[in-house]
């Protein structure tokens, strides 16, 4: 990795230290213009979801691209006001949530997801069709890159099942509820554009129902590629069928309909970049492993999903290839990589996880009382800390 790129990850980490987040706002900006142009067919709005990373700056960089916001919990949405996100621009999608969370955030003006029948007709009991909602459908689609991100699925969690609908109806009409907008999500990380094209046909069957709709949501999922090879969504072709889907839907529906979408992977997840330093080189009977100074407390995704990320030595890019088992510090097992092929590793040495964006630092923790890494953006060639690194005295807090 020999690039402009490389070098201000080098520069940042001799400047704010290692381990160290560090996301380029171009990239960023490069795959919102992407969804843009491939959606430019109908109208479309896209809503960050920002449980991928929740940081104020990049919250404030999604909105200046235009941008609303998903959120799935109250302070994700509380996050997105302080970051300037007027309330229209904000969907709450929370799921198991009890009803005062449903409450606070109606009292802050967002756009509600409601994903259950209980919370539905008691929303609907006391304000009837006050406050307009959106309804949360699982539609039996099984999609995505792995069972635990697979979010469609009849044994899922997550939504009203399309079998329901007749309860769902009948909760509309004995409520008054004002249904605007009908939802689904399938999973994460969808290579194939017909398992969006399949939902938004159980979306068309249902909107019927509901004649006062004003968007149908089509969540997300789209996939980014991980390593040299990797598929990743169609967006431009997907965005052609949608538009003419719509189009079709229209003339029998009787009135138009915006399409929404919440990317959250799709938006950040190649702008990010975890920056670790070796700190041992260890050769076993067995193995050669490269111990570096973080673990799963602050890169989850490869132990958790079994996820790819691809690793640069950005000290040694030129040198002979190895291979080596990237390991972390935590008293558990925390294996980035087995038997990477990889530039000579030495103690010292600074590595670069790649596709950390989405559900890096934001999934990260202060497991065996380890201080959670410091973030930093980079803006106009420029790196900007966007976040302190943890200290003892953070770890101190609360605590008596």
């Amino acid at each position: 990795m020999n690039s402009p790129i490389a070098q201000a990850l080098r520069d940042a980490a001799a400047q704010f230290g290692t381990p160290l987040y560090v996301y380029n706002a171009e990239t960023i900006t490069g795959q919102y213009k992407k969804l843009k142009a491939a959606f430019g067919g109908h109208p479309t709005r896209f809503f960050y979801a920002c449980k991928a990373l929740s940081n104020v700056s990049v919250l404030r960089h999604m909105r200046a691209l235009g941008a609303g916001l998903d959120c799935v919990s109250i302070n994700e949405v509380r996050l997105g006001l302080h970051a300037g996100f007027a309330p229209d621009d904000i969907i709450f999608t929370p799921n198991g949530v009890g009803f005062d969370e449903l409450l606070a955030a109606k009292e802050l003006g967002v756009n509600l997801n409601i994903d259950n029948i209980s919370l539905l007709e008691r929303f609907g009991a006391r304000f009837g069709g006050s406050y307009p909602v959106c309804i949360r459908l699982n539609p039996h689609i099984e999609a995505g890159g792995n069972y635990k991100i697979s979010t469609g699925h009849i044994d899922s969690k997550f939504g009203i099942s399309i079998h329901q609908l007749r309860h769902l109806e009948r909760v509309v009409k004995g409520t008054g509820l004002q249904v605007r907008g009908l939802h689904m999500h399938t999973g994460s990380e969808i290579k194939d554009v017909g398992v969006f094209l399949r939902a938004l046909e159980v979306l068309f069957d249902a909107a019927g129902r509901f004649p006062e709709l004003d968007f149908l949501d089509l969540g997300s999922g789209f996939k980014v590629p991980y390593k040299p090879g990797d598929p990743e969504t169609d967006v431009s072709s997907l965005g052609e069928q949608v538009a003419a889907a719509f189009k079709g839907f229209e003339q029998e529906y009787g009135r138009p309909l915006e399409c929404w979408f919440e990317p959250g992977k799709y938006l950040v997840s190649e702008s990010g970049w975890l920056l670790v330093q070796v700190s041992v080189v260890k050769q076993t009977t067995a193995t050669v492993f490269a111990g570096v100074n973080s673990g799963f407390n602050h890169l989850i995704r490869p132990m958790f999903y079994d996820a790819y990320h691809h690793i640069s030595n950005l000290s040694n890019p030129d040198g002979p290839e190895r291979l080596y088992t990237v390991v972390g510090n935590i008293c558990e097992t925390d294996t980035f990589a087995w038997d990477r092929l990889l530039p000579e590793v030495r103690e010292g040495d600074l590595l670069a996880f790649h596709n950390a964006g989405a559900y890096g630092f934001e999934m990260s923790s202060s497991f065996n009382s380890r201080q959670r890494p410091a973030e930093v953006l980079l803006e106009d060639g420029q790196a900007r800390l966007i976040r302190r690194r943890q200290t003892f005295e953070d770890l101190l807090a609360g605590q008596e």
